[in-house]
C-alpha cells in the first residue's frame, strides 16, 4: 500500500514544479510566510489588549499576564514536534492543520464570554504557532539551492519582521475603535489566505520528498512531557524569583535543572534503541550547530529582553507616553525589514559568521550608547539608537540560522530547525524575566522603585546598568558567532533539489 502512495505523492510534488516553473519555490515559499506572519502577529499583538480584557473579565495582573505567558510555554514546547509532524503527515497536513488551528484559537478567543476558554485560545494558538514557525527554515535549506538561501532568508524575515513591527500599532487603534476582541480576530484574514495558498502551492509530501509514513514511529511523549516540565518550571521560577518568593522559585528552578538533565538522559536512550528522539542530540555534534544555539539562547534573551526593558524604559524613566512609544519604535520596525533583505542577499555571498557578529555588536553598542542618554536627551537621539538596534538584529536574523544549519546532513534540517528555533525562543522567554529581575534588583540597590511616581537619576543608573548586561550577553555571544566559521571541505547541501 505504501508505494502507490508514494508515487502519488511524488508525482503531485513533481507536477507542482513543471506547472509553475522556477517561480515555484517562491511561491511556497509566499505560502509559508503568510502563515508564520499571522502565528508572529498573534503573540505580539495581544498585549495591547490585556489592560481592556483584564478590566473586562476582572482579572488581575498575574491572570491577566497568562494570557501571554500561556502563549509562550505552548509554543515554545510544540516547536519539538514539527519533524515528527512533517515526517508523518507531510508538509501540507502539518501546516494547514496548524494554521487551522490558529484560525480557531483566534475565532474562539473573540467570541468568549469566559477568561478559561480565552486562555484555552490563547494556548491553542501558541500551539500553532510553534509548529508553523521552523517549516520556513526547513524549507528555504531545502528548496533553495546555496547561492539563493540568504536572499530567500532576508525576503521571508523581511515580511516576518513587519508583522510585530505593525501589529501592535494597528491593535492599539482596533482596540479603541472596536474593543480587545477584535485582536483575536486580526489574524483571521491572514489565516484564511495562508490555507487556500498551501492548498495550492505546498506539497503533500514529507521532508526529503518521500512520502509521508503514518505508520512510523510514535510522537516521543515522555521526552514531550519532560520538556513541557521543564519549560513551565523555569519560567515560573523566574517569575516567582522576580515576585519576591524566594523558596519556591528555587523550588520550580531546581526542578527546571532536573527536568534537563532527565530530558537529555531520556533523549539519548531513545536514541541508543533506535527510536525516534524528539531532540536530535546528534545535532549537537556539529560544532556550527552547537555554537549557532548559543548565539540563538543569549540572542532570544538580549532580543525579547530589550522589547520588554526599552518600553518601560522610555515610558517609566523618561516619562514619554505610550503613543509616542510606539511612534519613536515604529520606524526601527521599517529599518529592521529594510535590513533583513539587503542582508540576506550579502549571505550568499559573505560568511555568515562575519554577518552574525557584525550583528551582535552593533547590538551590544545600542545597548552600551544608552548610558550616555539623560532626562534632557532629545527623542532623535532615542529613535537613532533603537535603529542601530534593529540594524543589528537585521544583520543577525538571516545569517544566524543559515550558518548554524547549513553543515547538517539533510536528514537532520526539521530537527534541526525545530531545535534552534525551540531555543531561540526559551532564551526570549527567560529573557523578559531576567531584564526584570535585575531591574528590581538594581533599582533597590539605588533606593528607588517603579512604583515611585518620580523619576530620578538613581532610576535612569538602575536602567542603565541592565542595558549594560544585554550589550554584556551580545559580546559573550560573538564568541559563539566566531565558531559559525564553515569548513575549507565544507561540501554539505550544495544542491538542494527537494522539499
Amino acid at each position: 500500500m505504501s508505494a502507490p502512495l508514494a508515487s502519488a505523492d511524488e508525482l503531485h510534488t513533481q507536477a507542482l514544479r513543471e506547472r509553475y516553473g522556477e517561480r515555484y519555490r517562491w511561491l511556497l515559499l509566499l505560502s509559508v510566510m503568510i502563515g508564520t506572519m499571522a502565528s508572529i502577529m498573534s503573540s505580539t499583538i495581544v498585549n495591547v489588549a490585556i489592560p481592556a480584557m483584564s478590566h473586562h473579565f476582572s482579572l488581575g495582573q498575574e491572570r491577566a499576564q497568562w494570557v501571554s505567558s500561556g502563549f509562550m510555554v505552548a509554543m515554545t514546547v510544540s516547536m519539538l514536534t514539527t519533524p515528527w509532524l512533517l515526517a508523518r503527515y507531510g508538509y501540507r497536513r502539518t501546516y494547514s492543520g496548524a494554521v487551522a488551528l490558529l484560525l480557531v484559537g483566534g475565532v474562539v478567543g473573540g467570541f468568549a464570554q469566559v477568561y478559561p476558554l480565552v486562555l484555552g485560545a490563547r494556548v491553542a494558538e501558541g500551539l500553532a504557532a510553534g509548529i508553523v514557525q521552523p517549516i520556513p527554515a526547513i524549507i528555504i535549506l531545502r528548496a533553495f539551492a546555496p547561492h539563493e538561501q540568504g536572499r530567500a532568508s532576508g525576503i521571508f524575515g523581511m515580511g516576518v519582521v513587519l508583522a510585530p513591527a505593525i501589529g501592535p500599532s494597528i491593535g492599539g487603534i482596533l482596540v479603541d475603535l472596536f474593543g480587545w476582541r477584535s485582536i483575536f480576530f486580526m489574524v483571521v484574514p491572514f489565516c484564511l489566505a495562508s490555507l487556500w495558498m498551501a492548498h495550492r502551492f505546498v506539497p503533500t509530501t514529507a521532508p526529503g520528498g518521500v512520502a509521508a509514513n503514518r505508520s512510523g514511529a510514535g510522537l516521543d511523549w515522555r521526552g514531550l512531557l519532560l520538556g513541557s516540565v521543564g519549560t513551565l518550571c523555569l519560567l515560573n521560577g523566574l517569575v516567582d524569583l522576580r515576585g519576591g518568593s524566594g523558596l519556591q522559585a528555587v523550588m520550580l528552578l531546581l526542578a527546571a535543572l532536573a527536568s534537563l538533565f532527565l530530558f537529555i538522559w531520556w533523549e539519548r536512550r531513545i536514541a541508543q534503541r533506535g527510536g525516534e528522539a524528539l531532540m536530535n542530540l546528534h545535532l549537537f555534534s556539529y560544532r556550527q550547530f552547537a555554537m549557532g544555539s548559543i548565539v540563538a539562547v543569549i540572542y532570544g534573551t538580549a532580543l525579547f529582553g530589550s522589547t520588554y526593558l526599552l518600553p518601560v524604559y522610555m515610558q517609566l524613566a523618561l516619562h514619554i507616553s505610550a503613543s509616542h512609544v510606539g511612534t519613536i519604535l515604529l520606524p526601527a520596525g521599517f529599518v529592521l525589514a529594510g535590513t533583513i533583505a539587503v542582508v540576506g542577499r550579502m549571505a550568499d555571498k559573505q560568511p555568515t559568521y562575519w554577518l552574525v557578529s557584525i550583528g551582535l555588536a552593533l547590538l551590544a553598542a545600542s545597548f552600551a550608547l544608552m548610558v550616555v542618554l539623560t532626562l534632557e536627551s532629545a527623542l532623535w537621539q532615542l529613535a537613532l539608537l533603537a535603529v542601530l538596534g534593529r540594524v543589528g538584529l537585521g544583520f543577525i536574523l538571516p545569517s544566524l540560522n543559515l550558518g548554524a544549519m547549513r553543515p547538517l546532513s539533510k536528514a537532520l534540517i526539521p530537527q534541526g530547525a525545530s531545535s534552534i528555533n525551540f531555543l531561540r525562543m526559551l532564551g526570549g522567554a527567560a529573557g523578559v524575566s531576567l531584564c526584570g529581575i535585575v531591574l528590581e534588583w538594581r533599582l533597590a540597590a539605588h533606593g528607588d522603585s517603579l512604583s515611585n511616581p518620580v523619576t530620578s537619576a538613581a532610576r535612569v543608573a538602575a536602567f542603565d546598568e541592565v542595558f549594560m548586561l544585554l550589550a554584556a550577553l551580545c559580546l559573550l555571544a560573538m564568541a559563539a558567532a566566531w565558531q559559525l566559521r564553515e569548513a575549507p571541505d565544507a561540501t554539505n547541501n550544495k544542491n538542494p533539489k527537494d522539499h
